[in-house]
């Protein structure tokens, strides 16, 4: 082994002198979530338990957090579970960077959102989007669409509704109102009135299937048995909406949604009218992440958005998308590998399962 240099060796003895190398030498993981350390020789960093071959002292660099490591230059450890570690330090500023925005009566700006963090702008939003599928606007949007559908419910008008849901003014709001309610507040609180919704009903080989538009995109994919009790089933969800049968083109649309049942090879592209809570659409962003003929379990994708608690309300998400095979629960599995419910019919799940993982 060649002598140290005179350099070397001094680093030596600052990285010996550091009460973080005995964390690493010990490979604590309860020092996970303080420090990581990067080794000069191989241009990578590592969190403290990680089951790496241990480098020699000199050439350790400790950083307070992988992403001041990143910003010098080294890259992530591909060791499984270094990867894990960086995620779930990820996960927590997001989540904290989502109380945030929930509390906060102005949406906080995205550089005070990544100087909380400790990140700069554009790795603070991509970190953002690929913990929660949403960028942190449209996930402060979702957010307040959920409070603005609340308060309607139960305020005395519209514009203490808009208020108590942190728009600063009327106008603002309205601006919004067709992406954040898919219509106007007064329309959403009588029911969807004076919305137009087409919709067409087919058949398949799963049973009926409903498929209705509005004028943002497609806003219900409905399976089941009986085509009137899907009927009713829309009635239900739009009570007040002119619900109008659709013409040959419209119909086309079903055959397309029909077609990608049969063949799912074939992919399904569709502008989607997408209405749900902020969680709901961190969930629905991560299902249509997974590939065809892939599954993954509730618990996985509770800690792929973040929520690694939050298995039962993921389920909860699933069971109340609108948009059956185009936001593809069925692709969701328990951990056990178990089919668990589907919204539309276990069997339903099974037979889509079945013919993406052995297409024809």
């Amino acid at each position: 082994m060649r002598p140290l240099t005179q350099y070397q060796h001094t680093a030596r003895q600052a990285a010996e002198r550091d009460p973080r190398w005995a964390a690493v030498l010990a490979r604590d993981p309860a020092a996970d979530m303080q420090f990581v350390y990067a080794v000069k020789t191989t241009g990578v960093y590592c969190r403290p338990s990680s089951p790496t071959r241990l480098p020699r002292p000199e050439n350790v660099e400790f950083f307070d957090t992988p992403e001041a490591a990143e910003a010098a230059g080294y890259r992530p450890s591909k060791r499984g579970a270094d990867q894990t570690s960086v995620a779930a330090h990820h996960a927590e500023l997001v989540a904290a960077a989502c109380r945030r925005i929930e509390r906060a009566e102005e949406l906080p700006s995205l550089e005070m959102l990544a100087a909380d963090a400790g990140l700069s702008l554009f790795h603070f939003h991509r970190v953002f989007k690929a913990v929660t599928g949403l960028t942190p606007k449209a996930y402060a949007n979702a957010h307040r669409a959920k409070k603005v559908r609340d308060h309607l419910s139960h305020s005395h008008s519209v514009t203490e509704a808009i208020y108590d849901a942190g728009f600063n003014s009327n106008s603002r709001f309205y601006e919004a109102s067709g992406k954040v309610l898919g219509m106007t507040p007064t329309d959403y609180r009588a029911g969807g009135a004076n919305t137009d919704i087409r919709f067409a009903i087919g058949e398949c080989s799963l049973g009926a299937i409903l498929v209705a538009q509005s004028e943002r995109g497609v806003c219900a994919i409905f399976l089941g048995d009986d085509p009137n009790a899907l009927a009713h089933d829309l009635q239900d969800k739009f009570p007040r909406a002119h619900l109008i049968g659709a013409d040959h083109d419209f119909e086309q649309l079903v055959a397309q949604v029909v077609g990608f049942i049969e063949a799912p090879a074939i992919g399904l592209d569709l502008p989607l009218d997408v209405r749900g809570t902020a969680f709901q659409q961190r969930v629905w962003q991560a299902l249509r992440d997974i590939p065809a003929g892939s599954t993954t379990s509730y618990a996985e994708i509770a800690a792929r958005i973040g929520s690694p608690k939050a298995v039962r309300a993921v389920a909860q998400a699933c069971a109340a998308n609108s948009l059956a095979v185009a936001i593809p629960c069925h692709r969701v599995i328990r951990s056990d590998g178990s089919a668990s419910g589907y919204r539309w019919g276990v069997e339903r799940k099974h037979a889509l399962l079945e013919r993406e993982q052995n297409p024809a």
